[in-house]
């Protein structure tokens, strides 16, 4: 059991509360306010003078991975000879034990949604995790999260190196397509199959996984840079009425008065980063301010190892530096990217029952440069504290 006293308290559910406190019991927020009294067999944490703050999330990354300073050996997100793997699932290429998830936690970042890459047109499918475990069994928050699809220049570039399709947006669009008609299909065969066990279609572990998209058990989650297709994207989920998430969303800011009509959630980022291809000539942190001035929910990412999960809250800031305003980035970061996820039951805010994922700083970790992390929990464990 702990006991957080004296803090400067952000809930991310619409409370600050100065001087507050927050007993953990069992691994899950027990109470949260002022006037709390510590009972007597709980470990008692002192936050005077410091900001506490829910565990940061990053709701697009691939830690654990492409491992640091591994090259190939490291390097397991991208299965780039089959452009349609939605069997592929993220639990079985991370590596708990990679630097990265040190760094992270230290950093407070504690919820990281990590998966496969963008070479292929359908990736497979993405898991929310803890950045804090030996197994990843065990850092479980939602599996599977979500299912990666991809448009643009990296499935393009993949399959034209192996003279194979798709070389060509049209292809990639159609690949999609036809993937999730031959889904729909098996579903239909597979509910005629409990009526009549003769007409059960032979398993199939590609659309099965399909089926937990068509039936909005999880969303596609769209790596869509360009504009046009983040539009391809949008009119995809509609054509099968899926749910779907717009990741990296570039050049959001250029069509934010169309965005804002599709209430759809926009995850952005990375962008520290350079230009290092085309689709990415328009990149701006200016992008999370228009969106979100748009009245489009944002989230902010790292997409990891592109920008070291660590770095986080400093995406954030430098989104603020750009003119964003300061609560919605840390909304960006904590309930946003939970909500936009479908994780918010048990991240992003500091609320009685959920994950007691606490992390406290000694500064604003978005607005100063020298902030540092004084203490890290997750799962109601101080799993990092400050020498």
């Amino acid at each position: 059991m702990l006991f957080i006293k004296n803090g400067y308290i952000l809930t991310m559910a619409g409370d600050i509360i100065e001087g507050g406190s927050i007993l953990i019991k069992d691994g899950k927020i027990a109470e949260v306010g002022k006037d709390i009294v510590a009972p007597l067999d709980a470990e008692i944490i002192d936050a005077d003078g410091k900001m506490v703050l829910p565990g940061f999330i990053d709701a697009h990354c691939h830690i654990g991975m492409w491992e640091e300073g591994m090259g190939f050996e490291g390097s397991d997100g991208n299965e780039w000879v089959d452009p349609i793997t939605p069997q592929l699932r993220a639990i079985d290429a991370i590596n708990p034990m990679d630097e990265a998830f040190h760094e992270a936690y230290m950093g407070g970042v504690t919820t990281a949604v990590t998966g496969p890459g963008s070479a292929n047109v359908i990736g497979g499918m993405f898991v929310a995790i803890k950045t804090y475990g030996k197994r990843v069994d065990d850092m479980i928050i939602k599996d599977p999260v979500a299912m990666k699809i991809a448009f643009g220049e990296n499935p393009k570039t993949v399959y034209e190196s192996q003279k194979r399709s798709p070389i060509t947006r049209m292809a990639n669009a159609a690949m999609l397509r036809e993937t999730l008609f031959k889904a729909e299909a098996y579903g239909e065969k597979k509910e005629k199959g409990k009526e009549d066990p003769e007409k059960m279609p032979e398993y199939d572990m590609k659309m099965e996984a399909l089926l937990k998209v068509l039936n909005k058990e999880i969303p596609l989650k769209a790596h869509a840079h360009r504009a046009d297709d983040i539009f391809t994207a949008l009119r995809i989920a509609k054509e099968f009425d899926v749910d779907i998430t717009l990741d990296h969303c570039t050049e959001g800011h250029l069509i934010a008065d169309e965005l804002a009509k599709e209430n759809k959630g926009a995850i952005v980022g990375p962008t520290l980063s350079n230009r290092s291809k085309i689709e990415l000539k328009n990149l701006t942190f200016d992008t999370p301010k228009v969106l979100n001035q748009a009245g489009i929910k944002i989230a902010i990412m790292t997409d990891s190892p592109v920008i070291p999960l660590h770095y986080l809250p400093l995406c954030a800031g430098l989104a603020v530096k750009s003119g964003l305003d300061e609560m919605e980035a840390l909304k960006a970061i904590t309930i946003n990217a939970a909500e936009i996820v479908g994780i918010d039951d048990k991240v992003g805010s500091i609320e009685v029952g959920k994950d007691a994922d606490v992390v406290i700083y000694d500064g604003n970790p978005i607005k100063d440069i020298g902030c540092k992390t004084v203490v890290t929990i997750i799962n109601g464990e101080v799993v990092y504290k400050a020498k």
